[in-house]
Order: structure tokens, then sequence, then C-alpha cells
């Protein structure tokens, strides 16, 4: 699979917001103590902010319900603003399918969402999954 370049994999050395660092080393070490994975404000995957990558193919998970319509068999798409994720389904057109894995989602990227906030840089006006 062809990754794109705003969400390829980076190593922490190449990470340059000392803060983001900092959270992804804690949450980092608080999973391996028991720390959902799901529940994080980074990602471990691509080493960004949740809400910066979360539209990637990377985070739908169907077996766990994350970023996925059950009824439709399909992946979510995701919108972020600034204060929080709106996912959607493109089959059926049901904004945010309440389930527990898509809320804890969406709570996750509201974490993420503040924790740039706290840090008084200026946010993202929108991820857009298809670009």
């Amino acid at each position: 699979m062809r990754r794109r370049a705003h969400l390829r994999l980076v190593t922490p050395s190449e990470t340059t917001d000392p803060t983001m660092t900092a959270v992804l080393d804690a949450e980092d070490l608080a999973e391996e103590a028991g720390l959902d994975p799901h529940a994080r404000a980074t990602c471990r995957l691509h080493r960004r902010w949740l809400h910066e990558c979360v539209a990637s193919p990377d985070h739908v998970i169907p077996v766990t319900g994350h970023r996925w319509c059950r009824p439709c068999g399909r992946p979510l798409e995701v919108v972020v603003d600034e204060t929080t994720a709106r996912l959607s389904c493109p089959a059926c057109g049901t904004s945010t399918p309440d389930t527990a894995a898509n809320r804890q989602v969406v709570r996750a990227c509201r974490t993420s969402l503040a924790a740039v906030r706290g840090r008084g840089k200026r946010r993202p006006e929108s991820v857009n999954p298809g670009g």
C-alpha cells in the first residue's frame, strides 16, 4: 500500500515539536503499563497528534469497530475541525455511528486537539481523508 507523504512514519528524532515528543514518550510508557492504545492523544504508528492522522486507513479497525460502520461493512470518513472529529459513513450517510469504539475515536481526537490548543499553536482547519 502506498502511503501519502504527510502520513509517512517518522522516527522520534524527526519529531520537532517538544510537547508532542514528550506526550508521545509518556503515552508509549503508559501504554506499556496498561493504557488503552485507543485512548492516546498521539499516534504511536505515525508519531503525530492523533487528530492529524486519524483519517489514515491505518486507523480503521473493523474487528474492534474503530472508524468502521458495522451495518455497511465500510470504513468511516473523518473530518476534524477546531474542537472535534466527525465520523460518517459514505454508504449509508450515518453521522458518527454510535458505538463505543467510534465514541472513543472522537474522544481521543478531542484530547489531541485540546493538547494542541493548550500549547497555543495554530490548529489545522480540517483533515481531509481523501487528499
